[in-house]
């Protein structure tokens, strides 16, 4: 009996959103896990714009575009009121007005900030406050999180069956908070599923992401309470131009096993660049945390070379090296990473699935 997970392979981001489309006829959620630079939000504005060919939309998405719905006036004059303004035109906000959120906002933004905020309906803009300052203009991460928790109060109006939302029929999540933190993770992922699994909800969603913690806790949340869903590793072939879903059913897919799956194809094909030592050195970091070790130097600790290994790591793994502008490592360093690499692996064995490999190599299945 072949017990090998189930691969599709896709030529279009458009047959691969017919297939989620598809699937979202029988179940009500459908989770993906892939790495940056994949095509996630290409995938999640595909989807958009093809629930958009009938006439109307009938998605509401949350992803890095639905920042650009938010713009700044920095009052460059006077320097003292600052306010963040909405685009009035799109649907996302077409129950704003009517329905006044700021109770439901505030009901996600308590968990995670101390500042406060009030809308101005007549002209689109909403300025913030702390304490006794007024006008201020709160950070970055701070923008983001306030933009996510309004995601979730428009979701909440979904899920009631307002009238401003009832073109609604699929919320599409891409990677909600960049660069969580592992509590924000969590707690990101537990609003998130406590907003859609309330029993009125009959909205189907699909949500992708990059960040393994994230992913799983939505994965074991939906399968301890039973949920009605699909999970997928979502892989772009960059060999054969494919997109392949690749089907995940007994355990959650796990963001650190699959780094290790990308590392042993880059060993056993000798492709080793230089972003591989970080990749290495974030995975020991990730172990010893596991163990309760000090440091990631405790992960060969009692080695050989455990003085060479570790000055490698400290030394190679520092540089701003970028996926998407790879530069292959001289040979001496490649043999320097394949020595460390094995040496890990021969400590702590994990069982790495060979998940590109059998992707690159997966015939092209027609639907």
């Amino acid at each position: 009996m072949n017990n090998a997970p189930k691969i599709w392979e896709y030529p279009t981001l458009q047959k691969l959103v017919e297939r989620l489309r598809d699937d979202l006829n029988s179940v009500n959620y459908v989770l993906l896990f892939a790495y940056n630079g994949t095509g996630k939000t290409r995938l999640s504005m595909e989807f958009k714009e093809d629930g958009k060919r009938g006439g109307s939309s009938d998605t509401l998405y949350f992803n890095a575009y639905t920042e650009d719905l938010f713009f700044w006036d920095n009052d460059l004059e006077n320097d003292t009121d600052r306010y963040l303004r909405l685009n009035a035109a799109s649907k996302f906000f077409s129950g704003f007005k009517e329905l006044a959120l700021e109770e439901k906002i505030f009901f996600f933004l308590e968990r995670y900030a101390d500042f406060d905020f009030k809308i101005n309906y007549e002209d689109w803009l909403i300025s913030f406050s702390r304490g006794e300052e007024e006008n201020i203009k709160i950070s970055r991460g701070e923008e983001n999180i306030f933009i996510w928790c309004i995601f979730l109060a428009i979701c909440t109006l979904v899920i009631e069956g307002h009238e401003s939302y009832s073109w609604v029929k699929y919320i599409y999540i891409d990677d909600p908070i960049s660069s969580l933190d592992d509590n924000n993770a969590i707690a990101v992922a537990t609003d998130l599923i406590n907003t859609l699994k309330k029993p009125e909800n009959a909205t189907k969603c699909i949500i992708s992401s990059h960040h393994g913690l994230f992913f799983n806790v939505l994965w074991n949340e939906f399968k301890r309470s039973r949920k009605n869903y699909k999970t997928y590793f979502f892989y772009h072939s960059t060999q054969k131009q494919k997109y392949t879903l690749r089907k995940s059913e007994e355990t959650p897919f796990f963001h650190h096993v699959a780094m290790l799956s990308e590392l042993q194809n880059a060993v056993e094909s000798n492709k080793i660049y230089t972003h591989h030592f970080n990749v290495l050195r974030s995975i020991m970091e990730k172990t010893a945390v596991f163990f309760g070790y000090k440091d990631f130097s405790s992960c060969i600790h009692g080695l050989d070379d455990e003085v060479l290994y570790a000055r490698a790591l400290n030394l190679l793994s520092h540089g701003q090296y970028s996926i998407y502008a790879p530069l292959e490592m001289m040979d001496d360093n490649k043999e320097l990473f394949k020595n460390i690499f094995t040496a890990f692996l021969s400590r702590y064995q994990f069982e790495i699935p060979q998940l590109t490999k059998e992707l690159d190599n997966t015939p092209s299945i027609e639907e």
